[in-house]
C-alpha cells in the first residue's frame, strides 16, 4: 500500500479529485494498480534497477507488474471547519486537526504536523490547498517526499494570487504546476506542468474554472508517477526532476 497523507485548509476539491480518482475504495479506483517499483518512497525497489535486494531479473519483473494500491491515509488540517475534512469524514478517511494558534511557534506545529503524518505511515505528503509554508524541521523529516500544486507555470506568478496575476499580466499561456516542496514559496523543483490558453475574453474567474479542471486530473497523474517510481528526485546541485513516462 502507497500511503498519503493530504495536508488541506480549505474546500478540498483537490482532496476529492484523490479519493475519486486514487484512494482505495474511490470512484475511480477500483481495478487501477500501479506498479510497485516506489524507489526511495519506502516501497519496494524499482525493478530497472533491480527490484528487491537479492531479486532475480524475473522476480523483478514480477515485483514491477504488482499492484501497489494507493490510500490516503490522513487528511491534515489547520482549520477545524475546513469542508476538507467532511470530504475526509464522508470517505472513511482518518483526520486531524493542528491549529497554529494551540502552539507556540510554527515550528513546533510542524513538528506535531509531522509526528502524526509519520505515525499514518504516510509515503507522500501533499499540499492541497494547505495555505501555510512548512518550516524546515518538518521538511528534513520528509525528503523529497513533500509535494505541491500551484495554478501555474511556475517559476511565473508564484503566491496565492497566482491566476489574478495571469490575467493582470496579459500573458496568453499559464497552466498548472505539482513540484516538490522546499523552504521558499513556490521555489521547488518541477515535476510535471500542463499549459491553459488564457483567451482575450477571460477573467479571473472564467480562467479558473479550467486551472482547477486541469489540476484535478494532473496532481493524481504526478501522485501515480510518484507512487510508481518513476519520479527522480533531483541530484546535488541540479533543479531537474527526472521522470520516466509510459512510450
Amino acid at each position: 500500500m502507497f500511503k498519503l497523507a493530504v495536508l488541506a485548509s480549505g474546500s478540498g476539491t483537490n482532496l476529492q479529485a484523490i479519493i475519486d480518482k486514487l484512494h482505495v475504495g474511490g470512484v475511480g479506483a477500483a481495478g487501477r494498480g500501479v506498479d510497485g517499483t516506489t524507489g526511495d518512497y519506502g516501497l519496494a525497489g524499482a525493478a530497472e534497477d533491480g527490484g528487491a535486494a537479492g531479486a532475480s531479473p524475473a522476480e523483478a519483473a514480477a515485483l514491477a507488474e504488482a499492484a501497489a494500491p494507493i490510500e490516503v491515509a490522513l487528511v491534515v488540517s489547520d482549520n477545524a471547519s475546513a469542508p476538507a475534512l467532511q470530504r475526509a469524514a464522508a470517505a472513511g478517511i482518518p483526520i486531524v486537526v493542528h491549529r497554529m494558534a494551540d502552539y507556540a511557534s510554527r515550528e513546533e506545529h510542524d513538528l506535531a504536523m509531522a509526528a502524526a503524518i509519520e505515525d499514518a505511515g504516510a509515503n507522500l505528503v501533499i499540499m492541497a490547498g494547505y495555505m501555510h509554508l512548512l518550516s524546515a524541521a518538518f521538511l528534513a523529516r520528509f525528503p523529497w517526499r513533500v509535494i505541491n500544486l500551484h495554478p501555474a507555470l511556475l517559476p511565473a506568478f508564484p503566491g496565492t494570487t497566482s491566476i489574478a496575476d495571469a490575467i493582470g499580466y496579459g500573458v496568453k499561456v499559464t497552466g498548472v504546476t505539482v513540484h516538490f516542496v522546499d523552504a521558499g514559496m513556490d521555489t521547488g523543483p518541477v515535476i510535471c506542468q500542463e499549459p491553459v490558453r488564457v483567451g482575450d475574453e477571460d477573467s479571473a474567474e472564467s480562467l479558473a474554472v479550467r486551472i482547477h479542471a486541469l489540476e484535478h486530473e494532473l496532481l493524481p497523474r504526478a501522485i501515480e508517477l510518484i507512487a510508481s517510481g518513476k519520479v527522480t528526485p533531483p541530484a546535488t546541485g541540479s533543479r531537474t526532476v527526472r521522470v520516466k513516462r509510459d512510450s
